[in-house]
């Protein structure tokens, strides 16, 4: 798999390995993890700030994620960006703080934000930068 895809299936490879319930936000009109995601049998929930058509078996909400609809997001145990802008990041990390859930990132380049956060190694570099309090995508 070589390409930029190949970065879109490795997160969702590890998505569908490690959570259970998890949200995209900013989906735009890249559904490549999240295909990954439906393919393994799991629930997919996604955002974007712009109206999308998303993907069959795709759950999406036209959602601002610095004034997020906090209902949409109940119950996910993971919500994960890719390549956002890096504005979106303080909002995402506080987000995943009320939903106690864990907020994986992967950045366009070599960007981080602040220390970077936890870097996790799936085949490309995600940063998680907020740990939920449940078990799910915990290393070990």
């Amino acid at each position: 798999m070589a390409g930029y895809k190949h970065i879109e299936r490795s997160i969702g490879a590890y998505i569908a390995g490690h959570y259970h319930d998890p949200v995209e936000i900013g989906i735009g009109r890249n559904f490549d993890a999240a295909t990954v995601i439906l393919a393994a049998g799991l629930p997919v929930r996604c955002t974007d700030i712009h109206p999308i058509a998303p993907l069959p078996g795709v759950t999406f909400l036209r959602d601002d994620v610095f004034a997020p609809d906090p209902a949409f997001y109940t119950g996910a145990d993971v919500i994960y960006a890719v390549r956002p802008a890096c504005e979106m990041i303080p909002p995402m990390i506080g987000l995943a703080a009320r939903l106690g859930c864990d907020l994986l990132v992967y950045h366009l380049g070599f960007e981080s934000f602040g220390d970077g956060g936890e870097v996790i190694d799936c085949g490309v570099l995600l940063h998680r930068y907020h740990q939920g309090s449940g078990t799910a995508g915990k290393q070990g």
